[in-house]
């Protein structure tokens, strides 16, 4: 292992308001799931993405879970979920007792393909088994080509669920991810581009239902002056303290967005023109944050691995991880229905085989991602220059 300090994949970066919201919580005692903090938290990012309204919440896992259930998803119910994801976008589905049905990648943005949808509806309206709700994730900080995915999902009458949590902040034809769908959700885990240490965001325009998923979210107490409760609710509400991080890290947004895409620059242009390296193309029909630097390797032509490549930055001490197991593949999903993108083809699972994560953190110095890539080149076999005697990578 090397003696060099650790570079991980996509740390927390603080920025300097944080801690006057948290001294104010602490101020005015202001500790629990109620507070000015959360109020302002809200409003302040449903003002930012242009959503009528939002609801703090304790994960981006919860908020898919109540935006289900507001779906009125339940046992026997199947919902179409891309495949290209990480497992929390598919877990609530079981959590409600419905079965989830796979949809593959399309290469322009790496996320749902909409002939495999089309398929999939195809099958589901043959066999009298249409799907509850779709759930369309918005990967490694760029939309899904929405505008076909929401007119094939208006033609059956089924609504979509945005999971934005790895894209806030990008854009989908001048709109903010997050806000095309019936809902969105967002996540502040540690390792995305703004973070609450853990927390989401539940958004819409349906005022109403948020109302709802507030009620369901705060263990769906009734309005009395003792405990009352007709229903089953969650324990899902974000905290003062947490949300007043939100509020701070929402203030740097942009610069980290800004940040974000210059670290992917500079791997695009260092790495790009090798053979068999390629990166996550960035639709033209919006503006991805690169919340993650990815990157591709065709071993034929690169003469290396994408498994060699992270192993390697491994030894020196470099978190680089593959990009998501799809959950088609998952033993916790076997058995499930699953759509590629062409009848005989996988996106999701050749970039599965070939992807690897970066360390994209937003407070990345421009010398260590030097570091990143000097180990990457290193991984490339020296081979001899026909015009000389020298070799050359």
């Amino acid at each position: 292992m090397s003696n060099h300090n650790r570079i991980y994949l996509s740390p927390p970066h603080m920025g300097t308001e944080e801690q006057a919201y948290i001294a104010e919580a602490f101020d005015t005692n202001w500790i629990t799931t109620l507070g000015p903090n959360v109020q302002h938290f809200e409003s302040e990012l449903s003002a930012m993405v242009g959503s009528k309204g939002a609801v703090a919440l304790s994960s981006g896992t919860a908020a898919l879970h109540l935006a289900l259930q507001l779906l009125d998803v339940g046992p026997g119910d199947t919902v179409f979920c891309s495949s290209l994801t990480f497992v929390a976008s598919a877990n609530p589905i079981r959590y409600l007792g419905a079965e989830p049905v796979f949809i593959d990648s399309e290469p322009a943005s790496w996320n749902m393909s909409y002939h495999a949808l089309q398929r999939a509806f195809r099958d589901a309206f043959i066999q009298n088994k249409m799907p509850k709700a779709v759930v369309i994730v918005n990967l490694y900080g760029q939309s899904a080509d929405l505008e076909p995915l929401c007119a094939l999902c208006d033609l059956y009458g089924v609504p979509i669920v945005e999971d934005a949590a790895e894209s806030l902040g990008a854009t989908y034809q001048g709109k903010a991810s997050g806000t095309i769908g019936r809902f969105g959700i967002f996540s502040f885990n540690g390792n995305k581009i703004i973070t609450t240490s853990g927390g989401g965001m539940l958004v819409s325009d349906d005022t109403a239902a948020l109302e709802r998923a507030r009620f369901l979210s705060a263990q769906a107490r009734e309005p009395a002056i003792h405990y009352q409760h007709h229903e089953t609710g969650y324990n899902y509400r974000l905290s003062n303290i947490l949300a007043g991080v939100g509020r701070g890290q929402l203030k740097v947004l942009d610069e980290r967005i800004r940040s974000k895409r210059a670290i992917f620059e500079r791997y695009h242009t260092e790495l790009s023109t090798l053979p068999g390296f390629g990166f996550m193309p960035e639709a033209e029909y919006g503006k991805a944050t690169r919340w993650l630097s990815v990157m591709t390797v065709d071993q034929v032509q690169a003469g290396t691995t994408a498994d060699e490549i992270i192993q390697r930055l491994h030894e020196n001490n470099i978190e680089a991880r593959p990009v998501w197991k799809p959950l088609h593949l998952q033993p916790l999903f076997a058995g499930c229905a699953y759509y590629p993108h062409e009848s005989e083809s996988s996106l999701s699972e050749q970039l599965f085989r070939q992807g690897i994560c970066l360390p994209s953190g937003s407070s990345l110095k421009e010398e260590e991602q030097r570091r990143v890539m000097d180990c990457i080149l290193s991984c490339l076999r020296p081979v001899r220059m026909v015009s000389g005697g020298g070799g050359s990578y």
